[in-house]
């Protein structure tokens, strides 16, 4: 894998952390709060795994953005808001998607879905 590529997908989880993902949770309560905050969560080991993973083995970055993923897709069946059961399944399917690529190491279409991420799962948490 080029460092250039490794480069990209960094610049996206740093993207995710810097941009206060889903940074209205706290200030819910019940129902959606406790969705968003686990979905937060997820992202946070998402991002502390994906850190550990050497760039030489992209195979294990597949693996946590399928596993990632499948967790959005938990989290979106206890969602009792309808707005953010969409988003979160909508970006589990996003994930999915870019999930192969990043395990031959492309990480093009991850990066762009971790830059809209946080737009997309933090306007159903507002």
């Amino acid at each position: 894998m080029r460092y250039g590529v490794v480069r990209a997908l960094a610049g996206g989880v740093v993207a995710l952390g810097a941009s206060g993902l889903l940074g209205g949770c706290g200030a819910l309560g019940g129902g959606p709060g406790e969705v968003c905050i686990d979905t937060k969560k997820a992202f946070q080991q998402y991002i502390t795994q994906v850190r550990s993973v050497p760039a030489s083995d992209p195979a294990q970055w597949r693996q946590a953005t399928d596993k990632l993923a499948g967790r959005l897709d938990d989290l979106a069946a206890k969602a009792d808001d309808d707005d953010l059961e969409k988003a979160l399944k909508s970006e589990a399917d996003r994930l999915r998607a870019a999930a192969p690529a990043v395990g031959t190491g492309d990480v093009a279409q991850l990066n762009t879905v971790m830059k809209e991420i946080p737009a997309r799962i933090g306007k159903a948490c507002e």
